[in-house]
């Protein structure tokens, strides 16, 4: 721990009314608080074909999900589904509806995943994508899919492909996000 003059010192303790541990400065009593982390993305359909993208990036570099990422400050979630496309595949879309929200609680993460529909199928992999690409439903590589959350929200997405109306979905029976 740090303690030279001007330094603040950070503490695991329960602060005063509350009911968890927290990081609390010894020096001033300011309370840091760990949140989750958000994360926004989307399942975008084209004339019956869905968009994936190959990771470039850890984790699970060179398997195959959805444009997705964090969000960012000042964003919507809407917006930072709509940034995410196009950083990932250069994908322009339009989001058409909230379809899940998914607890992640072993990542402490949130993940909005959105309905969404593309506006130009001329698509190439950006900075954090090897490849992008267009999939039949029976084309999907579900070997392949980085994360659970994605193969969810896929199937999400066929459930829900014709309704104009549904309540956002959430983690299917028994997944509590703890993969």
């Amino acid at each position: 721990m740090d303690r030279s003059p001007g330094s603040s010192a950070f503490v695991q303790r329960i602060p005063e009314g509350d009911t968890r541990p927290r990081l609390v400065c010894d020096t001033c009593g300011f309370i840091r608080y760990e949140n989750p982390k958000i994360v926004v993305g989307s399942v975008v359909a084209h004339e019956g074909r869905l968009l994936l993208c190959r990771r470039a990036i850890n984790p699970r570099t060179g398997f195959w999900t959805l444009p997705a990422g964090y969000l960012e400050l000042n964003e919507t979630t809407a917006d930072g589904a709509v940034r995410e496309a196009y950083e990932e595949a250069t994908a322009r879309i339009e989001i058409d509806r909230l379809l899940a929200v998914y607890s992640i609680p072993r990542l402490s993460q949130v993940q909005l995943i959105y309905r969404a529909r593309l506006l130009d199928p001329d698509v190439k992999a950006g900075p954090e994508s090897a490849e992008v690409g267009l999939f039949q439903w029976e084309e999907i590589p579900w070997d392949d899919m980085a994360f659970p959350s994605a193969r969810w929200a896929l199937r999400h997405w066929r459930e829900t492909e014709a309704l104009q109306e549904f309540a956002p979905m959430t983690n299917p029976p028994g997944e509590f996000g703890n993969f």
